[in-house]
């Protein structure tokens, strides 16, 4: 039963703080008997995607690189799985929005870019981001078979249910998502109840866990609306963090249930490949 920790903060405008500050906040996990400890999405920064400026492309960090050699040397020290997301420069002009995965050794199994990018007021994530070429994957690591996604993947079933068939027992989702104030009051409850459940669904489709790692605090008009979760593979929500405050949130996940589980629920099993050709269409007309 491997314990997870989901680390939900705010962020700053100085990238070394939020560094030092999520640092902190993973050896404070660890020493509550965390053994994967998984970041926000872009924890490295505040989220700059409300705006388009040029001048965030200086945000970005070469991956691997400087941070997550860093990481490296903390997963080992604490011996724990790190999960991470942050600004990644593959090249001039050519930047994406990535995970990456650290085990329990110290070694740097790999990194996911987002395939799926927003672009909505308030998120302009299409002016940063290319979308990911790396496909989507599933890491053994020493504490489990996980797979990341990132935030707006999260409303995809296939991208749930391809990272589940590469093997994924725990499908992980740093996140930033928020409220804008013109909207919270007549869709703000809807917004968060959608978000929350088609991951939760994605959890009894692929009869696995799910755990969404958001942000919390505001920036700019945002007000992010936190409340970090962790779905089992009925689709109960077994541990939740608040809206408005910092939260270091602890959780163990029965992998044995989880096989046994797959075992009376055979969803795998019964799918009719044979019939879903169709899905690689934009629409059937």
């Amino acid at each position: 039963m491997p314990r997870i920790a989901l680390l939900q903060l705010t962020a700053h405008a100085e990238p070394k703080n939020n560094i030092a500050k999520t640092e902190e906040a993973i050896r404070q996990a660890a020493s509550e008997g965390a053994q994967i400890i998984c970041t926000q999405e872009l924890f490295t920064t505040e989220y700059f995607c409300i705006t388009q400026d040029t001048d965030n492309f200086n945000l970005a960090d070469k991956i691997p690189g400087a941070l997550t050699k860093h990481h490296q040397q903390l997963a080992k020290e604490l011996g724990v799985v790190i999960v991470a997301s942050g600004f990644e420069k593959r090249a001039t002009g050519l930047y994406h929005n990535t995970a990456w995965v650290i085990d329990a050794d110290g070694s740097y199994l790999g990194q996911y870019r987002k395939m799926h990018i927003p672009q909505d007021p308030g998120f302009e994530e299409k002016f940063y981001f290319t979308p990911g070429d790396t496909g989507y994957k599933a890491w053994d690591t020493r504490f489990g078979k996980i797979g990341v996604l990132i935030c707006w993947d999260q409303w995809y079933p296939e991208a749930a249910r391809l990272t589940a068939l590469a093997g994924a027992e725990i499908l992980i989702y740093p996140t930033a998502i928020g409220w804008l104030p013109e909207e919270k009051a007549e869709l703000g409850e809807a917004q968060h109840n959608a978000w929350q459940a088609v991951q939760c669904g994605h959890a009894v489709a692929n009869s696995c866990y799910v755990v969404a790692i958001n942000r919390t605090g505001t920036e700019g008009e945002t007000e992010f609306w936190g409340q970090s979760f962790v779905s089992n593979h009925y689709g109960q929500v077994i541990a939740k963090a608040p809206v408005s405050e910092e939260k270091v949130l602890t959780v163990d996940l029965d992998l044995d249930a989880l096989e046994q589980h797959r075992r009376i629920w055979p969803f795998f099993r019964d799918r009719r490949i044979d019939s879903y050709g169709d899905i690689t269409k934009r629409f059937i007309d």
